[in-house]
């Protein structure tokens, strides 16, 4: 199935596809390997903010696919372009191969928002890539990111989805990323309204925090694909912490990475 595809059956069929963040090149293998565990499909996502560091768009693209190859796995594996504020950046990862791109124009007003989201969604189609678009504010900071929480309206949802012809909403409803400060508040009133005026698979971001209870609230009213960053990270910084106190002596780089990598446990709880 392509991106799609993939997401409409998730809606259609009562399942979420998670978007696990790539924050280091190194943890392409053991994302792979905790889907391919639980047989799962699963969204491989680069932060725009990020990417520089990872070794660019191409790199980032040819090696996960090179992964995928060598590891001889069948799952549906995409990859995703996450939170780009530009329109060039977004024609450099669809040529480089994503198979799915996220304009987040929520900071600018909703008809500049359309204009600009339209553009990547011209060039994306063409290409045969999706495009996933934000309305709202998801609160919180993470990896450059940093917003106020501000719900967005079920006017600018129905404006972005049908004037800019986005393949995926990501409706800013309470979530935030980060660290929550507090309980996470989600409106699934609004939610629910959402999803039976559009009929159209949602992204949840920011998902670290929310309940197994909401998330699956969530997945039911629509949202076919739920991001997780922070809690990976956590995980993966508290076993590295945890190798290094206990083993004084490493040095190895391998001897020191190697139990973080293998926290791909943390994923297969998702």
């Amino acid at each position: 199935m392509n991106y799609n595809e993939l997401l409409n059956n998730a809606r259609d069929n009562g399942y979420a596809i998670p978007q696990i963040n790539l924050n280091e090149i190194t943890w392409i293998e053991p994302i792979i390997n905790a889907a391919n565990k639980m047989n799962s499909p699963i969204i491989i996502a680069t932060s725009d903010n990020l990417i520089d560091l990872l070794g660019g768009y191409e790199f980032v693209c040819q090696t996960i696919r090179s992964k995928i190859c060598a590891m001889k796995v069948d799952i549906p594996i995409k990859i995703h372009l996450d939170h780009s504020t530009s329109t060039e950046n977004c024609v450099k990862a669809i040529d480089a191969g994503y198979d799915s791109v996220m304009f987040d124009g929520s900071k600018l007003d909703i008809i500049e928002n359309v204009k600009e989201t339209s553009k990547v969604v011209a060039y994306a189609h063409k290409n045969k890539v999706s495009v996933e678009g934000e309305v709202g504010g998801v609160g919180g900071k993470e990896d450059g990111i940093e917003d106020t929480i501000k719900y967005a309206s079920i006017d600018d949802c129905i404006t972005i989805t049908k004037k800019a012809n986005i393949d995926v909403l990501a409706p800013a409803l309470g979530s935030a990323h980060g660290e929550y400060k507090g309980k996470p508040n989600l409106n699934f009133e609004l939610m629910e309204q959402i999803n039976n005026t559009l009929h159209q698979p949602l992204a949840l971001h920011g998902a670290t925090g929310i309940s197994d209870t909401d998330l699956k609230h969530a997945i039911q009213l629509g949202h076919s694909k739920i991001n997780f960053n922070t809690e990976i990270k956590k995980a993966w910084a508290s076993t590295l912490r945890t190798t290094l106190e206990e083993n004084p002596s490493f040095y190895e780089p391998q001897k020191i990475i190697k139990p973080a990598k293998m926290q791909s446990k943390m994923l297969q709880s998702i």
